[in-house]
């Protein structure tokens, strides 16, 4: 995944706002990565209506 790519969110990992799990099917855009859990990289992920996080690469998958 590459910043600027559109990407859907298929899943959730962990225990989340209820914020974050609204998003769950959304299409966003990757804005940036950041160093998760000292093994990978997160992509941080804006929405449409301008609300941004961060979510685990295997949690993504590319939009069409």
């Amino acid at each position: 995944m590459e910043i600027g790519q559109k990407v859907r969110v298929r899943r959730l990992r962990d225990r989340v706002p209820q914020e974050v799990v609204s998003k769950l099917g959304k299409v966003g855009t990757v804005k940036d990565f950041k160093v998760v859990d000292g093994k990978g990289l997160g992509r941080l992920v804006q929405f449409d209506d301008q609300y941004a996080t961060w979510f685990f690469e295997d949690e993504l998958e590319a939009s069409n």
